[in-house]
């Protein structure tokens, strides 16, 4: 431990504490530590930029960046690198927050000595490692999820797939796990061929909690049956309450056929005993009957003495012996196997059908000594058959019918598409009312991309007189055809809440109250987050209150800062719909020209880029900040573009929608 040396970057700009810092780091016995110190954050960012540093101690009250900002910009930097937090201040709400940011530790200036900081750093690292290590375990694991060739999945004890791995949903004849999951929603009647064979699967985790070597056939995606394997283990909570169940599948179907050929092998030897229904017989070279089971002395009316060493033309008319025996010699000839089917017309009844399955016999080397026939009726099979195709020909026409309807669902859903669009503001108010959109006080622009045909995002302007404008946005759950009736219905409540649209806390409490009525009748709770602010040019400034939506922001041009729009305690207020009595404070900053506020909804920066990882609040602060002189519309239009182009497939997995409110500038 004493050749240890641990590389640290100081980030402190007071320099008594950060001589006080290294005295304490040097008078350490068990390791030694190589302190690097800079005085500002920017310097801290370029030394981080730099390989090698294996800590940081940060301080939040630097010249440049104050508070949690800093850490987070040093993190955004370095994630891989552990971090540890100074302040003067013994604030728990901060220490709280800092910690599950990701800080490793928060330690107060006036607490610190040398056995606390030495630890806490060394602890700080061995998190650190744990940390990278249990992300490197998930990783592995959800390479072994994804790449291993059995199927893994988590099921709802009524039928439902939880998560699924790739090789499940190929084993099923799905293209993804989550095709997977949407189509396959009742394991009982859609997977199983045998629908009783669930009712036997929860018989037996019920009694054992786990099953082993589950067989059982089921129908893939295409309606072809397969055989499987499965092993599954009940999972359950600490009181024994039953979540759900896990296990894994694999794709016997080989063994079940190798199986199957075998059984038909040992049916071939146990055809020489008398219990088969089929009619059997062998013949030798000379075309003369060597074997028959009773089955088949029965179809001739004679015992087998009556038959062995005769011919076909001694039981059958010419023309039927000389075919058969035709038929005969090319399995001779060939070594082939032979099949046909018969027809027969008995006088006065119904057509029979006969299928007749011929094959060499070989000596131990392997030269043919004769044949083997068998026969059996399938009279009722090609029957049967005959009533699957009328029944094949009824499928077809009733799928066309479901075509037709689908086809009008679609346009239904098209129309509802226009609808939608039409309650979208296209054109925005101007301030005063007098004022021609250029010359408007309040400018406005919005950006809105469903991500179906319908979606669950809206948004309006309100002009609340010639001096103050309302702007309220909403995310309503999903974005379907659900979520849009309930942005319609938002709609309508908001536009007869003018008496109280002056005030944004009273107007979420009353679209609130009316909501949670409307929704309580339908028996359908919708999670519904929505944010309205008031704009007063006269007051110079916006107030504004939160249900459940993101902070939205306020990009002050002048200064190149954005403000976030929070609530003044900082803490969330709950989504609409959800309870009776709810408090959406109301906040109020100021409002200046040239500021610009930034409405949206969080479909906007929750996309998955191709490895993965995830767009971040931060991030689309840090993106509006690096461009504060640029025109709002064009800021919309490069922050969704840089989103889609690293985006998996380049397109949004939510609703997104934006809307801009700009002050316009003063004239001097």
């Amino acid at each position: 431990m004493a050749d240890e040396r641990i590389k640290i970057l100081l980030i402190e700009d007071v320099p008594k504490f950060a001589r006080m810092l290294r005295e304490m780091l040097q008078s350490a016995h068990d390791v030694q530590f190589a302190l690097e110190w800079v005085e500002s954050l920017s310097d801290g960012l370029e030394q981080l930029k730099r390989p090698g540093i294996e800590l940081v101690l940060l301080d939040l009250s630097l010249s440049d960046c104050r508070g949690l900002e800093s850490f987070g910009r040093a993190r955004s930097l370095a994630p891989h690198v552990p971090i540890i937090v100074l302040s003067s201040l013994d604030d728990e709400t901060v220490a709280v927050r800092a910690v599950h940011e990701g800080a490793q530790d928060y330690l107060v200036k006036g607490q610190i000595d040398s056995h606390l900081l030495v630890r806490s750093i060394r602890y700080a690292i061995e998190r650190k490692k744990a940390e990278t290590a249990l992300l490197q375990a998930e990783e592995k694991y959800r390479s072994i999820f994804e790449h291993i060739v059995e199927g893994i999945f988590q099921t709802t004890p009524d039928g439902h797939y939880l998560s699924a791995n790739p090789a499940l949903a190929r084993i099923y004849g799905y293209e993804t796990p989550e095709e997977l999951a949407s189509h396959l929603t009742d394991i009982q009647n859609q997977l199983y061929v045998d629908p009783n064979r669930r009712a036997d699967f929860i018989r037996l985790m019920e009694q054992y909690d786990v099953v082993k070597d589950f067989t059982s056939q089921i129908y893939r995606k295409d309606r072809s049956i397969i055989w499987i394997s499965e092993y599954v283990r009940a999972v359950r909570d600490a009181n024994h309450n039953l979540l759900y169940y896990e296990g894994t599948v694999e794709d016997i179907t080989e063994r079940k056929r190798a199986e199957e050929r075998l059984q038909n092998s040992e049916a071939l030897y146990h055809s020489l005993v008398e219990s088969l229904p089929q009619n059997i017989f062998r013949k030798d070279l000379n075309e003369r009957f060597t074997f028959t089971n009773r089955r088949f002395c029965q179809t001739l009316g004679k015992p087998l003495e009556e038959i062995l060493g005769k011919t076909d033309f001694d039981f059958f008319p010419p023309e039927l012996a000389a075919k058969y025996q035709q038929d005969d010699r090319r399995i001779l000839e060939s070594g082939e196997l032979f099949e046909t089917v018969e027809e027969h017309q008995p006088p006065g009844g119904e057509k029979l059908y006969v299928n007749v399955v011929k094959t060499p016999i070989y000596d131990s080397n392997g030269r043919i000594i004769g044949l083997q026939g068998i026969f059996w009726d399938i009279t009722e099979k090609r029957r049967a058959e005959e009533r699957l195709r009328k029944t094949s020909e009824e499928l077809a026409k009733h799928r066309e019918e479901l075509r037709i309807k689908n086809q009008q669902m679609e346009e239904d859903l098209r129309m509802a598409r226009e609808i939608q669009q039409s309650i979208i503001p296209q054109q925005y108010p101007t301030f005063p009312r007098s004022a021609s959109p250029k010359d408007s006080a309040l400018r406005f622009c919005h950006r809105y991309f469903p991500t179906g045909t319908v979606g669950g995002d809206f948004f309006n302007v309100l002009a609340l007189s010639d001096t103050r404008a309302g702007v309220f946005i909403c995310d309503v759950m999903g974005h379907g055809v659900r979520s849009a009736l309930v942005t319609a219905i938002i709609r309508a409540l908001v536009e007869e809440m003018t008496p109280v649209a002056a005030d944004p806390g009273q107007l979420l409490r009353q679209l609130n109250r009316d909501l949670r009525a409307i929704l309580k009748q339908s028996g359908t709770p919708l999670f519904t987050t929505a944010f309205y602010l008031v704009a007063d040019l006269e007051a110079g400034q916006i107030c504004y209150a939160n249900a459940g939506h993101p902070k939205q922001l306020l990009l002050r041009r002048s200064s190149r800062e954005v403000e976030l729009l929070q609530n003044p305690r900082g803490k969330s207020s709950p989504a609409l719909g959800l309870f009776d009595h709810p408090s959406f404070p109301t906040s109020t900053t100021a409002f200046a020209p040239n500021d610009l506020v930034m409405l949206f909804t969080d479909g906007l920066y929750d996309v998955i880029g191709p490895a993965e990882e995830k767009f971040h609040f931060d991030w689309l602060v840090e993106e509006v900040r690096k461009r504060a002189d640029v025109p709002a519309a064009l800021l919309f239009d490069e922050l969704i573009a840089q989103i889609r182009s690293a985006s998996e497939g380049g397109e949004f997995a939510d609703d997104v929608c934006l809307v801009g409110m700009e002050m316009a500038p003063r004239m001097s």
